[in-house]
């Protein structure tokens, strides 16, 4: 994964509450086995017509959200099923944070071993966000280190995250890349243990 210290971008709200992630993702499209080429799914059945073409009521299809990298939403996001395609689907999208007053547990711990960064805020913050959103300039800074977000109209706001799982996203790491940290310690063991039986 790349490593996550900062990012600036456009923020999209999607105002609701309870997304599960069969809408984030539906299930038909489950059949790939890489992490990439699922971003054209996300959403799909809101956001887009019976016959295909784009449902211009849906949220993220509006003009103001094109090209947003920040996703700002309501409490209980990522509820239902576990599928890690979840977030695959969002990152794919281009998002690379997910704000939310909640989160759902499963889907929370995939965002993280996803390198996305789900921060979860008080409804009072949510709220002020969602407000400062309508502006089409608004952009929001995510500072990781620092666990602050600031925006272009000088408020900030703060955010908690495992230590555990902040190291890993600063350092761009995933649970694999952490054990291949003691590699030269599991190589060992593996020799000590191959003389005993020889």
């Amino acid at each position: 994964m790349k490593p996550f210290k900062t990012h600036s971008g456009k923020v999209a709200v999607l105002n609701r509450s309870n997304v599960d992630t069969d809408q984030i993702i539906p299930k038909q499209f489950l059949k790939r086995i890489e992490k990439t080429g699922y971003g054209r799914y996300a959403f799909f059945d809101w956001r887009y017509l019976p016959d295909g073409s784009s449902n211009p009521n849906f949220e993220l299809n509006l003009e103001q959200n094109k090209d947003a990298t920040i996703l700002l939403t309501g409490e209980n996001f990522g509820c239902g099923s576990s599928r890690e395609h979840a977030p695959w689907a969002l990152s794919d999208y281009g998002f690379k944070v997910i704000i939310a007053e909640s989160f759902a547990d499963i889907f929370h711990q995939n965002c993280l071993k996803n390198g996305l960064l789900p921060i979860q805020l008080e409804s009072k913050s949510i709220e002020s966000l969602r407000l400062k959103a309508e502006d089409p300039n608004f952009q929001l800074q995510v500072a990781l280190e620092d666990q602050i977000l600031t925006d272009n109209t000088g408020f900030t706001f703060s955010f908690d995250i495992e230590p555990y799982w902040k190291d890993m996203l600063l350092h761009g790491r995933d649970e694999i890349d952490l054990t291949l940290l003691c590699e030269e310690k599991i190589d060992q063991y593996e020799q000590e243990r191959r003389a005993t039986f020889l």
